[in-house]
């Protein structure tokens, strides 16, 4: 039997190349996702142990490091990082060298005044020469390293981003105005964060603590342990001689790196889940073709098992037989998968690079898990997928040797499978549908779960589907194709089973891909609404870290020629009417100018008097109304008591309640303003735009951007992870193309006789091609019919638990896109018929017909 089964793999080698290839891809997949995450770990873990491997304890102070601190935020009896504190860390017996640090936000200008990198990824520090003259934390690779206020060093990726050598001038930014500097060095460093495509600039430690901190001021010191001091002897002198009691944060270097270690794996521990979750997609849908081929080859080859059976094989032989060569295709399949998945591997690694994705670089990781996963996956997932077939073909019985050829095995009653089918379906339609009614995070669960038994129930029900929607495009086929399309209808719903399971891949994949894209279509039209219905300014003025803007940029915004009105947004919270709140503040004269105010009482015109606006839901839910008094407690200790002046109706822009900004900056030393609306006279130009941001200094880190540029912005985030998520489905698809090729090519093998038959009757080539070429297309239409819908009804349910988090949110089905993808299906259908079609029209007809 085991020479048996090696003879049937090695005869019917052409049949089984499609499901061998179906185990490659998923494997491929797998073993791709393993090796670009363990390279990628490993390189960053490389890459961060080297930031610590000259640090033996790091003394940080938590609000000097946040880069949303001001200056004086710290207050005068709180304990700092000073001078005299790294002298005494550096007067300890176990220190070999003791070096303060300055820490902060510095934004770099390209040539054209557009900041290079990313905001928050921005960082300015101090250089720190030691007795020779030179920072080995940071080697000038030009050069020399800063020593006046008007000097700067620049990393090398930045410097050659802006196109700056030294001697030019550059202009950066923190967090005041603008200002130019001479660049006199360019240096190399490992720093994680400047390999990750940050930027660093730096400056002479005393314009470093001016500029970023305050004079004497330090954000951490970094120290070194002398040979024979370990580092937690080093971690316990260091901190009997920290200031402010506790309130320092003092860590081993190896602390560091662990932490780091950690977070890392957390990090590539969660993307490898994502992305092995995909490729379990593609595996569950190799699981249909290999199911699918298992039960064809098994169906054609009734007479040869009967005839085993007959000279004495058991039922157990004949299963082990077909597992065997399940077991045969998975091993060299899987084997050829792993070897296509470092290659995967590698060109996701190499493709990041040439992205300059800012990744650091490393070998190429295979881990030995990585090669027992692989392997393992593909065996079991081919052996188990052709379970059931081999269970089948052990029931053929001996007398079956006496028919006259190869038949397809009869089909049982569906009745059964319909059943249960329903049940479950059912169930699962219902579980969604209760948790898209919850209309908050709490329906998610049953979205999830209910999304699963819809799947399982509906792939179970799609024999009985095939027939009806099939039936629909009759008549569609026998117009436009005659007797080929009357025989492609015929075919599709003669085995309503291999029909199913062929379909049941394109509808997972068109399941994913279109609730994915109306889920895209649904937030970006919330997004596009609340955008358009809650602001009426034309600009918006934010920083590009996060930073609070400065709110006396709206004193010099206003004055531009062509500005109507200019309102900064802050946000602060205070106890109000016994509560603490979010309040908005705004300026009193130009709010209904700048933002989308309805008031279903009162007027807007009373902050002027310095009274407060309330949310209409928070008015009902407290009581409140136009005149009500509410006490307030402000920051600096002082109370006060306000009025109602008015209620307006939910705006995204606004907290519940809004205070004019006059009373706001009073009470707040430093609010935080979320960003300057403007409103144009004559409606956004270019001009004017350019206008504003040279009032703003032309500062780098400022962002000016119009209500487009606002939606393009969340579009383009939208835009990128559909893309993404359609890239790592594209697998999936493949693989289902792959199964309609399959079922295709060995239902012509099957129908040999019956194809020479038409040929023999009048059936032309080109006839028996445009057949084939329409049962694939009518099956790969179903497939994707059932999936789009699907797909809909999942998006809904999944809107329907985002509801609470995205106000406004509802679901819009983008009808061009869903119809592109039931074209792309019907072009994926005819692709998929090229070659099945191509073999059924060169049958020869008597040797078709005499097929025995």
């Amino acid at each position: 039997m085991y020479r048996t089964a090696l003879r049937n793999v090695l005869a019917h080698k052409g049949r089984l190349l499609m499901t061998a290839l179906a185990v490659l891809l998923g494997t491929a997949f797998v073993a791709g996702t393993m090796v670009f995450s363990d390279t990628l770990g490993e390189a960053m873990k490389n890459s961060l142990s080297k930031s610590y491997s000259d640090i033996s304890v790091l003394v940080t102070d938590p609000v000097a490091d946040s880069p949303f601190r001001a200056k004086d935020r710290s207050g005068p009896n709180r304990g700092k990082l000073t001078d005299d504190t790294v002298a005494k860390i550096a007067a300890l017996p176990g220190t070999e060298r003791a070096r303060g640090n300055v820490s902060g936000f510095v934004g770099v200008a390209d040539r054209k005044g557009d900041l290079i990198g990313q905001g928050w990824s921005s960082r300015g520090s101090n250089y720190a020469p030691d007795a020779s003259g030179k920072d080995t934390r940071y080697p000038m690779a030009e050069g020399r390293g800063p020593q006046a206020e008007q000097e700067i060093a620049l990393d090398r990726r930045t410097a050659e981003k802006g196109g700056y050598h030294v001697g030019d001038t550059v202009r950066i930014a923190s967090d005041g105005p603008a200002a130019e500097r001479t660049l006199v060095g360019v240096f190399t460093t490992d720093d994680p964060e400047v390999e990750s495509g940050g930027t660093l600039t730096l400056f002479d430690r005393a314009t470093a603590q001016k500029l970023l901190l305050a004079p004497g001021q330090y954000s951490t010191v970094a120290v070194t342990a002398k040979p024979g001091t370990s580092q937690d002897e080093l971690l316990r002198s260091i901190t009997a001689v920290l200031p402010g009691e506790g309130q320092m944060q003092a860590e081993t270097g190896q602390e560091l790196t662990d932490r780091q270690t950690r977070m890392i794996a957390d990090g590539t521990t969660g993307m490898k889940t994502a992305l092995l979750a995909f490729a379990g997609i593609s595996l569950f849908v190799g699981i249909f073709i290999i199911a699918n081929t298992f039960t064809m080859l098994v169906a054609q080859r009734t007479r040869e098992l009967a005839l085993l059976r007959a000279v004495g094989a058991g039922r157990g032989q004949v299963t082990r037989s077909v597992l065997i060569e399940a077991l045969l295709i998975g091993v060299i399949a899987s084997a050829a998968g792993l070897a296509t998945g470092i290659g995967i591997g590698a060109g996701m690694r190499a493709l990041l690079d040439a992205l300059d994705a800012g990744l650091p670089a490393g070998p190429l990781v295979v881990a030995p898990a990585t090669v027992a996963v692989s392997l393992v996956v593909g065996v079991v997932v081919t052996t188990l997928s052709a379970l059931l077939p081999a269970v089948r073909a052990s029931r053929i019985a001996p007398v079956a040797a006496m028919s006259s050829g190869d038949q397809p095995a009869p089909q049982k009653s569906l009745i059964v499978r319909n059943v249960i089918g329903g049940l479950i379906a059912a169930g699962g339609l219902g579980l969604v549908a209760l948790g898209a009614a919850s209309g908050d995070s709490s329906g998610r669960v049953p979205v999830a779960a209910g999304a699963g038994l819809a799947l399982i129930g509906i792939f179970i029900l799609l024999p009985l589907l095939s027939r009806p929607v099939i039936a629909l495009v009759g008549p569609l086929l026998r117009a436009s194709a005659g007797t080929a399309g009357r025989l492609a209808q015929q075919n599709a719903v003669r085995n309503p089973r291999r029909t199913a399971a062929t379909a049941a891949a394109l509808t997972i994949g068109l399941a994913l891909v279109s609730s994915l894209t109306v889920l895209g279509a649904s937030v970006g039209d919330a997004v596009d609404r609340s955008v358009t219905s809650s602001m009426t300014a034309d600009y918006s003025i934010k920083t590009a870290n996060g930073i609070s803007p400065d709110p006396k940029l709206a004193a010099a915004v206003a004055k531009v020629p062509g500005v109507a009105a200019v309102s900064p947004m802050s946000d602060v919270y205070w106890k109000l009417g016994g509560s603490e709140r979010a309040i908005s503040g705004v300026d009193a004269g130009a709010v209904d100018k700048v933002v989308a105010l309805t008031l279903d009482s009162g007027s807007a015109a009373s902050l002027k008097e310095g009274q407060v606006l309330v949310q209409a839901e928070t008015a009902k839910g407290n009581g409140w109304a136009v005149g009500t008094v509410l006490p307030v407690e402000y920051p600096d200790g002082s109370t006060a008591r306000v009025t109602v002046g008015g209620v307006f109706r939910k705006n995204e822009l606004l907290s519940p309640v809004v205070m004019a900004n006059t009373e706001v900056f009073k009470h707040s030393e430093d609010p935080y303003v979320t960003q300057i609306l403007v409103k144009a006279a004559d409606g956004p130009s270019d001009g004017l735009r350019k206008a504003i941001k040279d009032a703003t200094g032309s500062n780098p880190v400022i962002d000016v951007k119009t209500k487009q540029d606002i939606r393009d912005e969340f579009s383009k985030i939208i835009t990128f992870m559909l893309n993404l998520m359609y890239g790592l489905l594209a697998m999936s698809v493949l693989v289902a193309v792959l199964g309609v090729v399959n079922t295709l090519a060995m239902s012509v093998f099957e129908r040999k006789r019956e194809i020479g038959m038409l040929r023999a009757i009048g059936l032309d080539r080109r006839g028996v091609k445009r057949m084939v070429r329409l049962e694939s297309v009518v099956i790969s239409m179903f497939g994707a019919v059932i999936g789009v819908l699907l797909g809909c009804f999942l998006a809904w349910a999944v809107n329907g638990t985002l509801e609470s988090s995205l106000p406004g949110l509802a679901t819009v089905l983008p009808y061009g896109k869903l119809l592109l993808f039931l074209a792309l299906a019907g072009l994926v259908g005819m692709v998929a018929a090229i070659w099945p079609a191509r073999r059924a029209a060169r049958l020869d007809i008597l040797g078709a017909i005499k097929t025995d």
